[in-house]
């Protein structure tokens, strides 16, 4: 009789149950938050879930849900950073404010973006060879990926839109005398410092974070998206957190880094094509937008006048549910989700326009097709009301 063929084990994942086994459980639809028209025809929506909270985490403004499960992917870098500064990496690597952004970025691979990153590895003696992002779809910009195909040059780690949070813990690495080559794997004290800095940064315990693996191979974190929004809400203003909230021991290395991306707003992300930078040069020292992957974006608003009034700072998270491979969808809604928060208007809506309003040009500059974002995101005491 023959045997039975051994059975194949599935590989598990960080959390320890056989990876691709968990399925999403079923949830209501979100609402329609955009539509791409051409010549006044719907020929698709994409559906969404906004949610802006104050500084103490009550819900200021949601359309849709905003309990609804998202993974942090590059939303959590402003927060990951906690951990270098933490741990002396200012002082020791003598970090400059537009470095500090770059540790924060999801950054377009441009020249400047490399040679920040190059001088501070050079200043702390750790080779980029060992970086470990991969280069698949780097750089970001276009021009720059043109430029280096036409001089028959490939792309290095150091482009990736990841590297600058690499470097994070390739830094605790090298600051703590800790082994480098693995830095990038789950288990190496690098990777648990960042990830208890998270989680810290969330107000939960670090075991307790459900995780999975993000696009450049460290981990990445979920969490409700009132809870990103809640996030944001504290790096607007670190100096708010209550003292008696565990969370205020953060404020210092938390203002370090609003402050570097508020005065680096093209480290954050880049110079053409990037709308967290287009936002934060519309509005300089305003506000702090973040973008993620499968169109994830939280946005730190710090407090000002907004309609005439004075208001204290607060965290928008806004998600839409089919990834927008496009962009078209993530950008118009949240600048039309800013905009009805009364954050965007008069001039600033007017240079945002191009991100507001994505047009798809033909081959000859026609406008073809339109995102248009088409949703109410009321104050929660009228929705109430």
């Amino acid at each position: 009789m023959t045997a039975p063929p051994p059975q194949r084990r599935r590989p598990a994942s960080p959390n320890g149950a056989p990876a691709h086994t968990r399925r999403p459980k079923p949830r209501p639809a979100s609402p329609v938050l955009v539509r791409q028209v051409r010549n006044g025809i719907e020929e698709s929506v994409h559906r969404g879930d906004i949610v802006q909270v104050d500084a103490a985490g009550r819900i200021v403004r949601q359309l849709g849900d905003p309990n609804r499960l998202v993974t942090l992917r590059s939303t959590v870098k402003p927060f990951g950073a906690i951990a270098l500064l933490e741990a002396g990496g200012k002082e020791a690597f003598d970090l400059q404010p537009a470095e500090i952004a770059l540790l924060a970025s999801s950054h377009s691979g441009e020249d400047q973006h490399v040679r920040t990153l190059q001088g501070l590895f050079r200043r702390a003696q750790v080779s980029q060879s060992l970086l470990a992002t991969g280069v698949e779809g780097m750089p970001l910009d276009e021009l720059t990926a043109a430029r280096l195909a036409r001089d028959g040059e490939r792309p290095g780690p150091i482009r990736h839109m990841c590297s600058g949070q690499h470097t994070v813990l390739m830094l605790l690495a090298r600051l703590r005398d800790w082994e480098l080559t693995d830095y990038w794997r789950d288990t190496h004290p690098a990777h648990l410092a960042y990830r208890d800095a998270v989680a810290r940064a969330f107000g939960v315990r670090s075991e307790r974070m459900r995780t999975a693996i993000d696009g450049c191979g460290l981990l990445t974190y979920a969490f409700p998206l009132r809870e990103v929004a809640r996030a944001y809400a504290m790096l607007a203003d670190p100096g708010a957190i209550p003292a008696d909230d565990e969370r205020s021991a953060l404020a210092e290395p938390l203002t370090l880094i609003r402050d570097a991306m508020l005065e680096h707003p093209e480290m954050v992300a880049g110079t053409r094509d990037r709308l967290d930078t287009a936002l934060m040069k519309a509005l300089p020292g305003r506000l702090i937008s973040k973008s993620g992957m499968e169109a994830l974006r939280g946005v730190a608003i710090l407090a000002g006048q907004r309609g005439g009034t004075d208001t204290g700072p607060s965290g928008l998270a806004l998600k839409i549910e089919d990834g927008d491979g496009h962009e078209r969808a993530t950008w118009a809604a949240t600048v039309e989700a800013l905009r009805q928060a009364g954050v965007l208007d008069g001039g600033a809506l007017r240079l945002l326009g191009r991100y507001h309003h994505p047009t798809d040009p033909d081959p000859h500059g026609r406008p073809a097709g339109e995102a248009v974002a088409e949703f109410e995101l009321a104050p929660v005491g009228e929705l109430i009301g």
